[in-house]
């Protein structure tokens, strides 16, 4: 008895650390006791940390069975109901399609992107002018297209680079089966630049990850939270843009400035470069490509080419939801270039469906707070304050809440509480409009403070790249604590002039 009780010890959570393990264990057992006791408010604040606690230890354990495990316990204690946790799933479908879809499409582009981000990794021998290459292409990008796409596109750069010099690392052949997150056949004599490689590719994709966010505050279409305020507002795309500008524009100004700062001063983990052996790995590697580049390999990249601009395309104009558009990707990309089995689709899938799973549990955690209202106090306080305090106020209460939970849920909740109070005479017309900027700013912009305030930056924690370059949480609040600082500041000192 006591064998059979040491082996579910150790088959729960898998290589999960005794001392983790033990903590969710607490935190199952806790929850229960908190809610008979203290009540479900605080039982529902509880529950909201110690998600956290899952994301921050993303690499220890993924997630979804911590964090599962405490969505299906706050069900089954009442701290929310099945059909509340279905409902707030369905409101963002449109993200479970985009996830299942769009990133699984991406990867039967990742020849192509290859290709051309080799050809910017080699030509571009300035380590400050590749990074801020990134942020500014990930941003203009992210102001038409959908954030989650566009760090889809950056990771499956990431991990092709990453791969093609772990392979030379570890001594093995083009055509040699290779696990790249295994480290044990690295050579001794390229583990040092190993190292290196991966703070690189580490500042690279944070720069990314920041231009999402600096381009998604600024349009309609940047965020799904700001298509949400524009409609309750009533602004078209034009709209949309000239009311948020005397915001958006200092804040894009000072994180294009901001990425060149860091990475001249090698500050926060930036300003790594490439070592000199990667490059030649990467030119070597693309010229052998291009050596042995056949017809029908040029043929399988002049379509990955055309269904990258038909996607550009079919995104800029909103032509169909995004997880629709990423199916017609998958579609379009495997019927012209020769991919019809059912396995190496099903491998495109392997990347996002995780990622998926986690997002759903997180809605749960979402409906939680909403069914508790847990965000209600903090509402009401921002929202009974006068004058442009309140305009702060919401700023600062949407970017705290923002960090914590889902943007757009929190964008969500306090949009309709300020069209309510528009619609009872409460606020004049112009103080709907400075409110909703504020909202729009304050959700956008504080919450890249945390990987659970933006779904891209939570995608790229819980990426196939994160473990591989050591990208943790706590890493990533550090990399991102500059961007938080002078991008915050920025947005409230814009609300405080301009509004």
């Amino acid at each position: 008895m006591a064998a059979v009780i040491t082996a579910f010890a150790k088959n729960f959570l898998g290589d999960a650390p005794r001392w983790y393990k033990i903590a969710i264990v607490a935190f199952l057992v806790a929850n229960p006791l908190l809610a008979v006791t203290a009540g479900p408010f605080a039982a529902g604040w509880a529950l909201v940390a110690e998600f956290i606690f899952t994301l921050a230890m993303a690499l220890t354990c993924y997630p979804l069975q911590p964090g599962g495990l405490l969505a299906i316990e706050a069900i089954v204690i009442g701290l929310v109901a099945p059909d509340e946790v279905y409902a707030e799933a369905t409101h963002n479908f449109s993200v479970i399609l985009l996830l299942m879809f769009m990133v699984a499409g991406i990867y039967f582009l990742r020849d192509l992107l290859l290709t051309v981000f080799t050809k910017l990794l080699v030509g571009i021998r300035s380590k400050l002018l590749l990074s801020l290459t990134f942020c500014a292409v990930a941003a203009v990008l992210s102001a038409f297209l959908d954030a989650l796409t566009v760090i889809a596109v950056i990771i499956a750069v990431a991990v092709g680079f990453y791969g093609v010099y772990h392979r030379y690392a570890s001594e093995r052949g083009h055509e040699d089966d290779h696990d790249h997150g295994d480290d044990r056949g690295v050579a001794d004599e390229h583990r040092a630049d190993l190292e290196r490689f991966r703070a690189f590719l580490r500042s690279l994709l944070m720069h990314a990850a920041v231009g999402t966010a600096l381009g998604g505050v600024a349009t309609l279409v940047g965020e799904p939270q700001n298509l949400l305020i524009g409609n309750t507002v009533g602004w078209g795309f034009l709209d949309f843009l000239v009311e948020v500008a005397p915001v958006s524009i200092p804040v894009v100004i000072a994180g294009l400035l901001l990425c060149v700062l860091l990475e001249r001063l090698r500050w926060f983990g930036y300003g790594a470069v490439l070592p000199a052996s990667v490059g030649k790995v990467m030119q070597a590697w693309d010229r052998r490509s291009a050596e042995q580049r056949t017809p029908r390999v040029t043929a399988r990249l002049i379509m990955q080419g055309i269904t990258a601009v038909l996607l550009v395309v079919a995104l800029a104009f909103h032509l169909a939801e995004v997880g629709l558009v990423g199916l017609g990707v998958i579609v379009v990309a495997t019927a012209f270039t020769g991919v019809t089995d059912e396995h190496a689709i099903g491998s495109a899938f392997r990347e996002a469906l995780p990622f998926t799973a986690l997002l759903v549990t997180f809605f749960a955690v979402v409906a939680v707070i909403h069914a508790q209202g847990l965000f209600t106090p903090i509402i009401e306080w921002a929202l009974g304050i006068d004058g442009q305090g309140r305009l702060l106020a919401l700023f600062g209460a949407t970017g705290v809440l923002s960090a914590i939970s889902d943007n757009v849920f929190v964008a969500t909740v306090y949009i309709t509480e300020i069209a309510k109070a528009a619609a009872a005479g409460q606020l004049t017309q112009l103080q709907f409009e400075h409110l909703a900027v504020a909202v729009n700013v304050g959700t956008n912009i504080p919450s890249v403070a945390t990987p659970n305030g933006q779904a891209a930056f939570l995608f790229l924690l819980t990426s196939g790249i994160a473990p591989l370059i050591r990208l943790g949480y706590v890493r990533m609040l550090w990399m991102a604590l500059p961007y938080t600082i002078v991008l915050t500041m920025v947005a409230l000192g814009a609300v405080v002039v301009f509004f």
